[in-house]
């Protein structure tokens, strides 16, 4: 089924200044950066290295009755540009920083508000793996948010780059990639609180997916619903390529179970020795700090 088109983008943030906006004066163009809603959820946002298993994440909290989570839209990091490397040419225009802030964060609010209107939830959830690198702004839009990082094996993960993009763009997962983004998801967590953040394993997730989906929704302060975990006959806003790659995969790994375990441990054996090595010898201290390297392992 083809979703229904998003009206209205952002209508409400934009649409009278006549009127006073989120605080915000014709008069004096200025915003005060709202604090969270008293008794509103706080937005959930999935983070970690791609090819870590975030999509599955996404499917099991869009499949709660009460969450709604779609696929990437990059909205956020397209929109940082406005405050960040582009704002020494912005900010001629003589808004302050603040004036951006409120309108992105009400842009960004009414589009997730009329889709939950349209599917008839109460909360909303991001996956953007991109956004593990660009935290810092998020926080500043959303101070209340909740962060889920879904960390996985750098075997596995490079192995996944190198099934889904080729060669080069697994050595580069080798050589940076998933030390980048495992290292700037877990600063964000040395900062928050556990209220704020939690830290799951793929291969926890996909081995015993009951015990670490009500971690998970205890942690978003959700009740628990078992249908969660056997997502595919709930409909999701999902391209093709979705089915078709992950059918391929069941097929390949002769696991035709929603939640598949399959793809654990595949990057072990199917690195060739450059990858593993360029892996081992630029990110070893970070595998064997998650235990992905046995001590014994060289590096």
């Amino acid at each position: 089924m083809v979703p229904r088109p998003i009206a209205r983008l952002g209508h409400s943030a934009f649409e009278d200044e006549r009127e006073q906006v989120a605080g915000t004066t014709r008069d004096t163009g200025r915003a005060v950066a709202h604090a969270p809603v008293e008794g509103a959820a706080p937005p959930i946002f999935i983070i970690g290295s791609p090819r870590s298993g975030t999509t599955l994440l996404r499917l099991i909290l869009d499949s709660h009755p009460r969450i709604s989570c779609g696929e990437e839209t990059h909205f956020l990091r397209d929109l940082e540009a406005i405050t960040g490397r582009n704002w020494a040419l912005v900010a001629t225009y003589g808004l302050d920083r603040e004036w951006w802030l409120e309108r992105i964060r009400n842009l960004y609010g009414d589009f997730q508000a009329e889709v939950l209107a349209r599917s008839g939830k109460a909360r909303w959830a991001e996956k953007d793996p991109t956004y593990t690198l660009h935290l810092e702004f998020i926080e500043e839009l959303f101070p209340d948010a909740l962060y889920v990082h879904l960390l996985r094996d750098g075997h596995d993960v490079v192995a996944s780059f190198r099934d889904r993009w080729g060669y080069k763009s697994a050595a580069r997962a080798a050589r940076t990639e998933w030390a980048r983004y495992v290292t700037a998801a877990r600063a964000l967590g040395t900062r928050l609180s556990s209220e704020r953040f939690l830290e799951l394993r793929y291969e926890d997730l996909v081995t015993d997916p009951e015990t670490q989906g009500r971690c998970l929704f205890g942690f978003l302060n959700e009740e628990w619903d078992p249908t969660v975990l056997d997502f595919d006959p709930t409909e999701h806003r999902a391209t093709d390529r979705y089915q078709w790659f992950t059918a391929g995969r069941r097929e390949a790994g002769g696991d035709a179970s929603t939640i598949y375990r399959s793809r654990v441990g595949t990057g072990g054996g199917s690195l060739d020795p450059f990858l593993r090595t360029l892996l081992r010898r630029r990110n070893g201290e970070l595998l064997r700090e998650l235990g992905y390297l046995g001590d014994g392992t060289s590096v």
